[in-house]
């Protein structure tokens, strides 16, 4: 230290006098492990304090430390019995650093249950901590009676040294800057202080400032130890200047080949290069190799160090050497001095532990580590993997909340995913709705996912996907979790991961066929039919020689051949279905759909054989027996039906929701259609609509999600089943009003059905609300929607509602175009169905209705055309009532009676059709004599206005010829200006010219006629012939004639250019080249003087 500079003579000896005689020299470089001789020497002398410190020091510099302390020790005890205690300082300081010194070798938490690295006989770091700040306290009493008896203040200034190292230590870091403040203020180029100071300034992530002080230190001193090109190189990394970093660690292990410090930071630089994914992997291989090299170097060099042994546990752990890691993981845990080293420890711990299969010890470790860093990703992880492996998912999901929820949120993919994945799948304790909103959680976090990545593979940089990213990007099983909890929500984003993981699948080698039967069946749903049986067809050629392919090929027949059932392919769809029967004789779903394409075709009696059959063998199969219920609905067997829904109820599941509904239909619809008037029928009645209800209701408690209960309750208050329906009397006024609630209330119900199920049904019945509403245009848009959308225009029941609404809109408008569809679409249902005497009465009725409706019609408001029209129309209607009143069936669809009148009427209506033609003829013969006469005089009118145009068109012809001519004449007039013009100003330059000459050529400027304006003199130099410059007023040596070569400069005047000029222009030329050339505008002056 710098204090010994000042107390310890210059040397590597130290003379001890004995008495006045004789004086004994130590060599300090021979000193021997054993200080008793030493000790005897020192108490016979009477050594003053320096004496006991120095041979104290070296001795703890050689390494024998037991040997410093009882040299320290005796010292303490010679001077306190000599009655010296105030000079004691540096002893004091002495031991406290020796205490420090011990307690970075010790442990700071001892582990009781340490299977590898067992330390429970070593002393705490805590206890040599509390050793060294007594003696910093005693060296501080000896230091003030010191200074109170007036020696040397030296002693206190090593005090602060001593105090602010052990403050360093325990992290007293406020407390630690003042001590190396203070020792500053004094000596500002105290090294130990400078180095103190800087290591604080680093731990504050002050890192410009630090970098500064552990440069001051290496200019002080360049072979300072602990080397501050340690401390420079950490400052470096942390600002990243990882060249500059790298640089000064290996200029500190150049000049210190066996420092440890120098070793580990090269190592771990290394090994994180190594992790380069831009080097080629040879190179990278080289990395990781000579990084683990320096890395166990530096931990065979000081075995105490948590951060080697840190970086050394994970080398094993990747190696898999279970034993040796959980060794070096404890023995980070029990000498790690910061949090994140001790986290570290533990994680690593709880990797080895969880590898070996070891779950108690993983889950303790990774909850250690989580209490120290509760938002470290790593433990976090893996805390949670334990909480699942040991059955406690809600933990793991409250874990990873914690982990990825404010305050301070992780960002990390890995325990994203696994919290989605966690959510999106059933735990105990949790309800029906709870459920619903974790599935919502997970899905929002897997949008939250897929976005990070494709934000992430987007950067400009070019760095791509990191690993971890590009893991989870390939990770085929991620998008069949996304697409299971969406299939139930949007089938569009189901099929996108679908085919995410496909392609995942495809990339791999091999085609996963179960994929291609899921895009099938989402295809299948969204009635995509050839891309269906495209995904079945591939998913039934990658299941040979697939794991389970008797199995899956199973499944993915029988939906191949349900989609040629769609398709109306019903021979390709037998023939499956044979064959799956052909391998599977009991595949009940098989047997089901060959009764239905046998049902399709009117083969109902083999169709029951079958069920039958199925329901032999299966008779519990609930789904088998729904299906037989709907079979004995659709075949008109519905006493059948009911007591076959009740049967399965009562014997087999009272709670099963297809026959509560089912149940529930057959009641509601025989009270509805019975047709007994009397008390006990109408009692009847009411009692079946209200079992109906009843039903309806316990299949809603069972399932809140059944739309079709819920549409059989919206039925019943649409019809108002419970009121007018049942028989219970009301004013009239009283009855449409609560109509006109009830199909509101109903509207409202079908409007949230229509979300949940895709079926015709539901715009049938919203049809029809509109209808009872006499919101006729509403019904027909609700009727034609599932016409067109889900019955293709060949469901009869919709057919005869369009058509009755067009009717009912024609008759409240009055329109004829309205009744004209109605007839349409009951003519195109009776092409369906042709011997349906129903529709023939209706098609009648709109015929007949048809030709009253335009009888009733004035004739300004129909055509004739029209009228004929109706009239063969009236007489077909006419015939078909009497062909439906004289039909002998034993029960027809209508009154024989009605239909008989309707004929009677027909007849009387017709006999009035002479009448209504012949008015409707003379009509419009008036109306074509009066548009004719309209014709005319609009013909005429229009006439006289061309005739009025074209005259004053002819008078506008006339003036624009006079302004022409005027303006000939002006242009004309301007003409002979100009030349007039022109030939002055020739007569007057041919007078200029010659004046100007004679002029020249006289004596000097007084010998002009007086008449002559003088000419202006130049200023300036003149050039002469040879190019000279001649003074002002001085002759030139030119001729007259040269003088008079120089044109002089015309005045030009502006003029109008016309056509006649063309001539003038065309010449221009030549009269400059005359101009320019003076003997031939010499000559011409002389002709023109003469």
């Amino acid at each position: 230290m710098d204090i010994d500079d000042e107390f310890v003579p210059i040397g590597r000896s130290i003379d001890i006098e004995l008495g006045s005689q004789e004086v004994i020299t130590i060599d300090l470089d021979n000193l021997d492990s054993n200080p008793e001789d030493v000790l005897e020497l020192l108490r016979d002398g009477q050594c003053k304090v320096w004496v006991w410190t120095k041979l104290a020091g070296e001795y703890w510099r050689r390494g024998y430390h037991e040997a410093a302390e009882q040299i320290a020790n005796n010292a303490i005890a010679s001077f306190k019995m000599n009655g010296n205690s105030a000079s004691l300082s540096p002893i004091h300081s002495l031991l406290a650093n020796i205490q420090i010194d011990h307690s970075r070798r010790a442990p700071k938490l001892i582990l009781p249950n340490a299977r590898e690295d067992m330390m429970t006989n070593q002393k705490s770091k805590e206890e040599y901590h509390k050793e060294a700040a007594s003696h910093i306290n005693a060296a501080s009493s000896s230091a003030s009676e010191a200074t109170q008896s007036g020696e040397s203040v030296v002693s206190m200034e090593l005090a602060f040294l001593t105090r602010g190292i052990q403050q360093l230590a325990t992290r007293h870091m406020d407390e630690a800057l003042r001590s190396f403040e203070d020792v500053l203020a004094a000596k500002p180029s105290n090294l130990v202080a400078l180095l103190g100071k800087g290591r604080i300034l680093y731990m504050r992530r002050n890192y410009p400032q630090a970098l500064q002080i552990f440069q001051q230190v290496l200019r002080y001193n360049p072979h300072c130890q602990p080397d501050p090109r340690i401390g420079i190189g950490l400052c470096f990394w942390s600002m990243n200047n990882k060249a500059k970093a790298k640089a000064a660690w290996e200029r500190s292990l150049e000049l210190n080949p066996s420092d440890w410090t120098a070793q580990l930071l090269l190592g771990l630089e290394s090994v994180n290069a190594s992790k380069d994914g831009h080097l080629e992997e040879e190179e990278r291989t080289q990395l990781l190799f000579s990084g683990t090299k320096l890395i166990e170097k530096a931990f065979n060099a000081n075995q105490k160090n948590a951060s080697a042994a840190n970086a050394l546990c994970e080398i094993f752990v990747q190696k898999g050497a279970h034993k040796r890691a959980l060794k070096l993981a404890e023995r980070t845990i029990q000498f790690a001095d910061t949090l994140t080293l001790l986290t570290e420890g533990y994680i690593r711990a709880g990797r080895v532990s969880h590898a070996e299969g070891n779950a108690i010890a993983a889950t303790r470790y990774y909850s250690l580590a989580t209490e120290g860093q509760p938002k470290h990703v790593l433990a976090a992880i893996g805390l949670a993997q334990m909480q699942m492996n040991n059955g406690e998912p809600g933990g793991a999901v409250n874990t990873l909340d914690n982990l990825l929820q404010a305050p301070n949120p992780q960002r990390s993919l890995e325990a994203t995913v696994i919290l989605a994945s966690l959510r999106g799948s059933a735990r105990p304790g949790i309800s029906t709705s709870e459920m619903a909103q974790e599935r919502t959680r997970a899905r929002e976090l897997f949008d939250r996912i897929i976005k990070t990545l494709e934000i992430e593979d987007g950067k400009v940089n070019g760095s791509g996907l990191s690993k971890a990213s590009r893991t989870i990007r390939e990770d085929m099983n991620m998008y069949l979790e996304i697409a299971r909890l969406w299939q139930d929500e949007n089938i569009d984003r189901t099929t996108k991961a679908l085919q995410e993981a496909l392609r995942l699948s495809q990339l791999s080698g091999t085609t996963e066929p179960r994929l291609l039967n899921n895009l099938g069946a989402l295809h299948h749903l969204d009635s995509k039919l050839p891309q269906a049986q495209g995904f079945y067809e591939a998913a039934l050629t990658e299941s040979i020689g697939s794991e389970n392919a008797e199995i899956i090929s199973t499944s993915i027949l029988y939906n191949l051949a349900r989609v040629y059932e769609d398709q109306e392919e019903e021979e390709k769809a037998k023939d499956a279905f044979e064959k799956l029967l052909s391998r599977h004789p009991e595949y009940v779903d098989a047997k089901i759909r060959q009764a239905q394409l046998l049902h399709n075709i009117n083969r109902n009696s083999e169709a029951h054989e079958l069920i039958k059959e199925s329901l032999a063998s299966q008779s519990s199969n609930l789904n088998l027996r729904a299906f037989y219920t709907y079979f004995l609905v659709q075949t008109n067997l519905t006493k059948n039906a009911k007591d076959f829904v009740f049967t399965t109820l009562k014997d087999f599941d009272k709670h099963d929701v297809y026959s509560l509904c089912a149940a529930g239909w057959i009641h509601y619809n025989q009270a509805r259609e019975s047709r007994d008037t009397s008390s006990k029928g109408t009692e009847e009645r009411r009692r079946g609509f209200q079992r109906s209800t009843e039903f309806y209701e316990k299949a809603l408690q069972l399932d809140p999600f059944c739309a079709f209960a819920v549409q059989g309750l919206a039925i019943v208050t649409a019809e108002d089943a419970l009121g007018a329906l049942s028989g219970v009397s009301a004013s009239s006024g009283e009855e449409a009003q609560r109509r006109i609630q009830n199909t509101r209330d109903a509207l409202d119900v079908f409007a949230k059905v229509r979300e949940s199920i895709n079926d015709g049904s539901v715009y049938l019945n919203m049809g029809h609300c509109y209808y009872a509403r006499d919101e006729f245009d509403r019904a027909i848009e609700s009727y034609e929607t599932a016409s067109i959308r889900f019955y293709h225009g060949q469901n009869i029941p919709v057919l005869l509602c369009l058509c009755r609404s067009w009717y009912a809109k024609a008759m409240k408008d009055q329109s004829y175009p309205s009744i004209k569809t109605a007839l349409k679409y009951a003519q195109t249902a009776l092409h369906i169905q042709p011997n349906d005497k129903a529709i023939m009465y209706n098609i009648a009725m709109i015929q007949q209705k048809s030709a009253e409706m335009l009888f009733s019609l004035p004739p300004a408001k129909r055509t004739l055309k029209d009228l004929q029209r109706v009239i063969e129309m009236a007489q077909h209607a006419h015939k078909l009532f009497g062909a439906l009143a004289s039909d002998k069936s034993q029960q027809v669809p209508y009154s024989r009676d009605i239909a008989d009148q309707r004929r009677k009427y027909g007849e009387n209506m017709l006999r009035k059709k002479d009448d209504h033609i012949s008015a409707q003829t003379k009509h419009e013969g008036d109306s074509q004599a009066r548009l004719d006469v309209a014709r005319q005089i609009r013909l005429e009118e229009r006439q006289r206005q061309e005739a009025l145009e074209k005259e004053k068109m002819e008078l506008l012809r006339r003036d624009a010829e006079k302004l022409a001519q005027e303006r000939r004449l002006a242009r004309e007039q301007a003409l002979e200006w100009t030349r007039e013009a022109r030939m002055n100003e020739s007569d007057e330059e041919k007078e200029k010219k010659p004046k100007k000459a004679k002029k020249a050529k006289g004596d000097g400027p007084g010998s002009g006629d007086e008449g002559e304006a003088p000419k202006k003199k130049r200023r300036g130099k003149i050039k002469k012939a040879n190019g000279e410059p001649t003074e002002e007023g001085e002759e030139p040596a030119a001729s007259d004639e040269d003088e008079t070569e120089r044109p002089t400069k015309k005045r030009t005047k502006k003029r109008i250019v016309r056509d006649d000029d063309e001539e003038e222009l065309q010449t221009g030329p030549q009269r400059k080249k005359q101009f320019k050339s003076r003997e031939v505008l010499s000559d011409t002056d002389d002709e023109m003087e003469g």
